[in-house]
């Protein structure tokens, strides 16, 4: 497979603090992979990184074999990377039609194909930001994300704090992503199993280091390596 993202013995933090230490992954077109670790771990901090917003000390990032460095954080959007932020950042007085179209760039995917993945948020497609339950706001990030036509999709915590019925919703978009979607997904979330559900590799971060990676499904039979690695029961 061709690959589309390659991270080279990065390390990276904010300011003086170095978060990430030597970590290396590669990616391919249309891979999954699923980033767990213990709260502190550095997994969102990889994520930030590669969007431009923390400090690399050392090592490299290239994206679909360009140095993902060179370009400005507002320019990797426009270069294919779809970013989903934790916190969602839905702007509360534009309605969900207004997200979509202030982002949406010439691409397979539009308004109408992310209504399809989401038909909840076509009931709400005149409401505010504010309207919205949390699972509509991630359900909107997602679709917001998506209508940039990204050869990567970065996904940050999407299942905190939703309810059960809203995270099934989720998992069968993001599920639906994976196997037809055509992108890259790269998913951080406190909820191995759910991860590792929908993903085909998985990588483990301890104290900034990589100290696991290999199959999701082989991770998820295992019961003792993910108590080990990541406290899962």
């Amino acid at each position: 497979m061709v690959e589309l993202l390659a991270v080279e013995n990065v390390t990276a933090g904010y300011g003086e603090a170095r978060v990430l230490d030597d970590v290396s992954l590669a990616l391919a077109e249309g891979e999954s992979l699923a980033l767990l670790g213990r709260n502190g771990a550095g997994k969102t901090t990889l994520l930030v990184t590669l969007m431009g917003l923390t400090r690399v000390f050392a090592g490299r990032v290239r994206f679909r074999g360009g140095d993902l460095a060179r370009l400005a954080r507002h320019r990797r959007a426009q270069a294919g990377i779809g970013w989903v932020p934790q916190e969602r950042h839905v702007f509360p007085s534009l309605t969900v039609d207004e997200h979509l179209a202030a982002v949406a760039r010439p691409g397979p995917w539009d308004a109408v194909r992310a209504y399809e993945l989401f038909p909840r948020l076509e009931e709400r497609r005149r409401n505010l930001g504010n309207q919205l339950s949390g699972g509509e706001q991630q359900m909107l990030a997602i679709a917001r994300a998506l209508v940039t036509n990204p050869r990567l999709l970065l996904l940050d915590e999407p299942m905190e704090g939703l309810a059960p019925i809203l995270v099934q919703e989720l998992l069968a978009a993001i599920r639906g992503l994976v196997a037809h979607g055509g992108l890259a997904v790269i998913i951080v979330e406190q909820h191995a199993r759910l991860a590792l559900g929908v993903t085909r590799s998985a990588i483990v971060l301890e104290r900034g280091r990589v100290v696991h990676r290999g199959e999701s499904a082989a991770l998820a039979a295992d019961s003792a390596a993910l108590s080990r690695l990541v406290a899962v029961a």
